[in-house]
């Protein structure tokens, strides 16, 4: 995802120093990144991390490892901020605190795959998509994807996907990444989430279109083969529609600027500019 990030400033071009400044301003002094209340928050964290970048920007890296360490191994986190963690640990110099890789495990659930709460019967595409993430982040691989991946296509709808847009790009995603077929029927229900004024909606009977919904789209479709070069125009055209000259909302309703859908949006446009 960040390799594909990286593309974005190909389509922004003189946008991209208004987005590095909002980025460095979602960081309190504590090294954190701010949540929508303004608070430090290791899941917005990742995202101020994450598109800094893709940006090519200066991390601030010393700051960043101060706000990290108090959390040592994550042991009092629950399972994804725990993911969130590790993920920030992989931006910055040094080694994450040993530990992180087997609190994430306890959170296995009984079918193989991950859950929310530790001692669970089954797990979700979320969680394990996650989780999965999360030890790649830790230099390492998840015990036995193959049974992650076999949690994630049992909860599949025959003949369909996984109901929400966000899950279905998860799980396609993660299929791919353990080298199983993507369904068609899943890359077919994913294109018919398209919005007719551009980018994706969450669910079928959604009332508009949403950032996160259309990144996470375009990443899948993309990692299924599938030419974006026909929905190019028309998802530009809805990115432009959220772009407020510094960063970007996550969709018609929403008129609050934050670093998760700033990154969205250049995930959105790396896609795009292919």
């Amino acid at each position: 995802m960040l390799q594909v990030a990286r593309l974005a400033p190909r389509h922004l071009r003189d946008a991209v120093d208004p987005i590095r400044s909002f980025l460095l301003s979602q960081l309190n002094a504590d090294g954190g990144g701010k949540d929508r209340a303004g608070v430090s928050d290791l899941y917005y964290t990742v995202f101020v991390l994450e598109g800094l970048m893709a940006l090519q920007a200066e991390v601030p890296t010393e700051e960043v490892t101060r706000f990290l360490e108090p959390f040592a191994d994550g042991g009092d986190l629950d399972l994804v901020h725990l993911c969130c963690l590790a993920r920030c640990w992989a931006a910055v110099p040094g080694d994450a605190p040993a530990g992180i890789a087997a609190n994430i495990e306890r959170f296995r659930s009984a079918d193989g795959g991950y859950a929310p709460e530790p001692g669970v019967e089954s797990g979700t595409v979320y969680h394990g998509f996650m989780c999965a993430a999360a030890h790649q982040d830790l230099g390492g691989v998840a015990p036995d994807l193959g049974a992650v991946a076999d949690g994630m296509e049992r909860l599949r709808t025959p003949g369909e996907a996984w109901a929400v847009t966000t899950v279905s790009a998860a799980a396609m995603t993660m299929l791919r990444y353990v080298g199983r077929p993507i369904p068609h029927e899943a890359v077919a229900w994913m294109l018919e989430r398209r919005h007719p004024q551009g980018g994706f909606v969450a669910v079928p009977d959604a009332p508009m279109p949403d950032l996160l919904s259309t990144a996470t789209a375009l990443h899948a479709l993309a990692g299924a083969h599938v030419d974006l070069t026909p929905l190019e125009h028309e998802c530009l055209d809805f990115m432009d529609t959220l772009w407020t000259g510094r960063g970007f909302c996550g969709n018609w309703a929403d008129d609050v600027v934050d670093a998760e859908y700033t990154y969205y949006g250049l995930l959105s446009i790396g896609h795009l500019s292919v």
